[in-house]
């Protein structure tokens, strides 16, 4: 496995790949971050992942200076995992000058958890596309747990015609249910018992979603004030259509249930997909 820092020596590195499968990450890499390595595997002679903590999707208020890195144990992780490539640049190497050009992304991006994040999807949306400009890979897998981000990115390349396959790959989770996120390890030991929580709710709403209930104000309230009886603070719990993820109508049979909550100073993200 090489670990290789510039652009310049990535792209010779990978002009003579035929086949490469790409996954883009953060660091502080879990088995989730693995299950996306494996799926590259099976789709692409040659892997890359990149390892960069993006700042142009941190707000003036989040995480950004205290978001876990692990760079030495995640570079053993993924050489264990058979990758080929990791790109891991400085934030110089991608930003050598502040970044005026951006990516506009679609009007969905402002609703859930871009309500909550002002240009969040922006950030995620042009390094993004740098990263494919930079790998060129023909196909990128990204995880089903950011859903907003995975369509956000599926919408941008087939609008800016890239010439990228979008591979969404499903959710790695704890037996007890909980969604794997590096942002796990931010929980107390009380807050790891009580977070499955989420994830059962959004259960219980497919549960009944697949028995024909169309009310989904009342389904969304109810699992709000579930959590928030619980020490929960919730932004969202919405259902909406897989397609789109525009707010879902009686007639919509492909959903998807999608929450955004903070219990203690950890925010936590989860849906479930549900045709009914």
């Amino acid at each position: 496995m090489q670990v290789i820092p510039t652009i310049l020596s990535l792209r010779e590195r990978l002009s003579r790949e035929p086949g490469v499968a790409f996954v883009p990450t953060m660091g502080n890499l879990h088995e989730g971050h693995l299950a996306l390595v494996e799926l590259a595997r099976q789709r692409g002679r040659c892997v890359v992942v990149s390892i960069f903590v993006n700042p142009l999707q941190f707000g003036p208020t989040e995480d950004f200076a205290s978001y876990p890195r692990t760079f030495e144990a995640d570079c053993a992780k993924l050489e264990a995992a058979g990758v080929d490539v990791v790109f891991a640049p400085a934030p110089q190497e991608l930003y050598p000058v502040a970044q005026q050009v951006t990516v506009e992304p679609p009007p969905i991006a402002t609703e859930l958890c871009g309500a909550y994040r002002p240009g969040h999807f922006r950030g995620v949306a042009t390094v993004v596309l740098k990263l494919f400009n930079i790998v060129q890979p023909q196909i990128a897998v990204f995880g089903k747990k950011d859903y907003q981000q995975l369509h956000v990115v599926r919408v941008m390349a087939q609008q800016l015609n890239v010439p990228v396959e979008i591979v969404g790959a499903e959710t790695t989770r704890a037996a007890d249910g909980l969604a794997l996120s590096s942002r796990n390890g931010y929980l107390t030991a009380e807050e790891r018992a009580e977070a499955p929580r989420l994830h059962r709710n959004l259960q219980h709403i497919a549960q009944v979603l697949r028995s024909g209930a169309r009310d989904f104000p009342a389904l969304e309230a109810a699992a709000a004030a579930d959590l928030a009886v619980h020490g929960w603070r919730v932004d969202y719990i919405s259902v909406r259509a897989q397609a789109t993820l525009a707010p879902a109508r009686p007639d919509d049979s492909m959903l998807a249930v999608l929450a955004a909550a903070h219990l203690g100073q950890t925010r936590l993200i989860d849906n479930v997909e549900v045709a009914a």
